[in-house]
């Protein structure tokens, strides 16, 4: 009787921020249509090594399990990724599993993604609308904008981008492509463009916007298809614009 087949992986693991990490091997049957996910919830299931030693769960991020929340983010055979819908078939074994590494390690293959996400408030990515009354319908966008700008919404703030950028380590300050795109989403919005200049202001500074190597490694790399670089090249002009309107003194959108 043939042996039963089984999927390798090769995780590296961290017990806390301030220790060193080392690899651990692991073995589970194999499954069609299994993903890194579900390999890593048997693991959990049964955290027994390719030694035979019962060692501790495996701890990483996940969520929705269908690529929307951007949790599950780590670095699968060198390349960063989600990883509910990284499949196995598709991956050279033994799967190698790590932390993104522009982010600081909690556990394992858990890290603190808070860098990103006060770089987003840095940039104020959001709509600021007083909610307490009703103000009625809101203005419309044009087709043509609205249309792209819904390929920016599709941002799940999963890291992926920053991961893969030369430019987005722990001796620079530079925010990433992700908050830079996120500018120009919400500098596009009617209601989200009176603080246009505030948000270009906050790009224009160290850790913005002269910061980005334009390597592309993000566009290449981000899950969602969003083109980032288009983005960034759009803010550069946008920036310029607004360094000659503060120059001048104008205050005129």
């Amino acid at each position: 009787m043939s042996e039963k087949k089984v999927v390798r992986f090769i995780i590296t693991r961290q017990e806390s921020p301030e220790a060193n990490s080392y690899e651990e091997t692991f073995e589970v049957p194999y499954r069609p249509n299994m993903n890194v996910i579900s390999a890593l919830m048997e693991i959990r299931r049964n955290p027994v090594n390719v030694d035979g030693k019962k060692t501790t769960p495996i701890n990483w991020d996940m969520n929705c399990l269908e690529e929307v929340c951007g949790a599950c983010s780590m670095v699968i055979n060198g390349k960063p990724q989600q990883s509910c819908s990284a499949l196995v078939d598709k991956l050279e074994q033994p799967i190698r599993l790590e932390p993104m590494r522009t982010f600081p390690v909690i556990r394992d293959l858990q890290v603190d993604r808070k860098r990103m996400f006060d770089s987003l408030k840095k940039v104020k990515a959001w709509i600021p609308v007083d909610g307490t009354y009703d103000l009625g319908p809101g203005p419309r966008m044009p087709e043509k904008k609205r249309q792209w700008a819904y390929e920016l919404s599709k941002c799940m703030t999963c890291g992926v981008c920053l991961e893969a950028c030369p430019n987005v380590n722990s001796k620079s300050n530079f925010i990433g492509p992700a908050p830079l795109s996120q500018v120009r989403l919400f500098n596009a919005h009617p209601t989200g463009e009176m603080n246009k200049a505030e948000r270009l202001e906050a790009i224009m500074g160290d850790g913005g916007l002269a910061n980005c190597g334009n390597s592309q490694n993000c566009v290449q790399s981000c899950p969602k298809g969003i083109p980032l670089t288009t983005s960034i090249a759009a803010l550069n002009r946008d920036t310029a614009i607004q360094s000659f309107r503060n120059f001048f003194g104008s205050d005129q959108g």
